[in-house]
């Protein structure tokens, strides 16, 4: 199958995924608080069987479940993929017992997961984090945790939390390791912090919460890898989670301007509107076609997946944020209004150019590769 169509299975499962979105999930996202988990959402997102699809599905699959799901219902799109994110490491690196006993509950419903990485001083340089990991001296050689994570989403709410620590002495990435800490562990808070998007995020401090050699995910002071190879597995996924929140805004704007009238006619009639739709239907598809390219390029191994999915989410976030705040004009006042789709959007299409990698992360990620790449080249010439 070429990566830049769709087969017909593939089309009626989206169409599936948006009807059922709009119609099923919207409805209990709409009742839900914000900023609070929403239990029953998560709960329908396990009944319907989509959250166990984040354990099996291809990389181009995911990215058209969080596409379909966006267009239909953001707060059910970012639940999913939520738990996806602080489920992952689990299925990566997670031992057996630590799969049987959390992925069932992720998968149903029932079990809320955080991924704890970003700090008040390590955001986008994830490696500056400085949650010391200090042995605690007994003799089971656990490790007492101690600092802060910020920004997390689904914190403090969350059932168990995949926190990233610094075990060794090393720099950087080095001396890092992950674990598994669940919610009640002695020593662990958190609190909420309100956000600009309604949804759940919040700080943890860890006061000498204990941990054993029972919690860590993979291998003591290599946890930086599961933290990489999380985010490389979720990238183009959120350019596909932006490119689900500018069709939505591009149909709205379309919508409008072929009804409303302004000047003696309908705003589709003016140049000035209709070539601005021309231009965000464009960045859209060229988007689309680079959320699915990077999502191949992960499913079968290519070897330029990190130059691939940060060009991806790159363009797609940023367009996104061009479509929305297009349709938003020309819609006019009454898209600034509290409760309108488009205000909606215009909250929610903003973080996603900051979270998983700002969009200066991925420049900086696109040019490693190009230098990496004419690097070898060069070496290969001599």
């Amino acid at each position: 199958m070429s990566v830049f169509s769709l087969d017909p299975v593939q089309t009626a499962w989206c169409a599936e995924l948006r009807t059922l979105a709009a119609r099923r999930l919207r409805p209990l996202a709409e009742r839900g608080e914000p900023g609070r988990v929403n239990r029953e959402l998560l709960a329908a997102l396990g009944e319907l069987g989509l959250l166990e699809r984040l354990f099996t599905a291809g990389a181009l699959d995911l990215c058209l479940l969080r596409e379909s799901l966006a267009q239909g219902c953001t707060e059910a799109e970012t639940a999913l993929a939520l738990q996806g994110l602080g489920s992952y490491p689990l299925v990566l690196a997670g031992t057996p017992a630590q799969r049987a006993r959390w992925l069932p509950e992720v998968g149903a419903g029932r079990a809320m997961a955080a991924f704890a990485l970003s700090e008040p001083g390590a955001g986008s340089d994830a490696a500056a984090l400085s949650l010391r990991a200090v042995p605690d001296g007994g003799s089971a050689g656990g490790w007492l945790l101690t600092g802060e994570k910020r920004w997390i989403s689904n914190a403090p709410e969350a059932d168990f939390h995949t926190v990233f620590a610094r075990t060794g002495g090393g720099p950087g990435a080095r001396g890092v390791t992950a674990f598994l800490v669940p919610s009640g562990r002695r020593g662990l808070t958190g609190s909420a912090i309100e956000m600009l998007a309604p949804h759940p995020v919040g700080s943890l401090v860890f006061d000498a919460v204990p941990v054993g050699r029972a919690d860590v995910l993979g291998e003591v002071d290599h946890g930086f890898r599961v933290a990489m190879a999380t985010l490389n597995r979720f990238r183009p996924s959120v350019g596909a989670f932006a490119v689900g929140m500018a069709q939505t805004a591009l149909d709205a704007a379309v919508r409008h301007t072929a009804t409303r009238t302004a000047f003696g006619g309908p705003l589709r009639d003016l140049q000035a509107v209709s070539h601005q739709l021309a231009e965000v239907a464009t960045r859209i598809e060229a988007a689309r076609l680079l959320v699915y390219a990077a999502a191949r390029a992960y499913d079968t191994g290519a070897p330029d997946v990190p130059a691939r999915s940060a060009m991806a989410k790159l363009y797609a976030t940023e367009t996104a944020q061009f479509a929305v705040d297009t349709a938003v004009q020309l819609h006019g006042a009454r898209a600034l209004q509290r409760g309108h789709p488009l205000e909606h959007l215009y909250r929610e299409v903003r973080a996603p150019r900051i979270y998983e990698g700002a969009s200066e992360v991925q420049r900086a990620i696109i040019a490693k590769e190009l230098y990496r790449a004419a690097d070898n080249t060069r070496d290969g010439e001599r």
